[in-house]
């Protein structure tokens, strides 16, 4: 597999998108499974508008993927992006947030679509 090389600016650009505590919560949840924005809300118990504001962020860094099934749009990791090792790098010395999202699973908190 040929290395993929980033600008310092595109690099920067992620790293600051990542040193912001919720965007770093929200890519290990998306990393983990795809998740709704409602399904965020419960997991970082914070307001719809703020999770959607750091989405728009991570989106439009290309960091996640949005896709729409039925009235919910998920998000997910985009596995495809120039700096996918370093963000796994940087969420190997984090808790995946599986046990949260099983949790929420539990609870009937998470949104089913097929």
């Amino acid at each position: 597999m040929e290395k993929t090389y980033l600008s310092i600016e595109e690099l920067s650009t992620v790293l600051k998108l990542l040193g912001d505590r919720t965007r770093l919560d929200i890519m290990r949840y998306v990393s983990v499974d795809e998740c709704c924005v409602c399904e965020l809300v419960e997991l970082l118990n914070l307001s719809q508008p703020s999770i959607s504001q750091h989405l728009r962020k991570l989106k439009d860094a290309r960091l996640v993927n949005e896709k729409r099934k039925g009235n919910w749009v998920f998000y997910s990791k985009n596995m495809n992006h120039p700096a996918s090792e370093i963000i796994n790098g940087i969420l190997g010395h984090l808790p995946d947030g599986k046990k949260e999202i099983e949790e929420l699973s539990n609870q009937n908190m998470r949104i089913i679509c097929d």
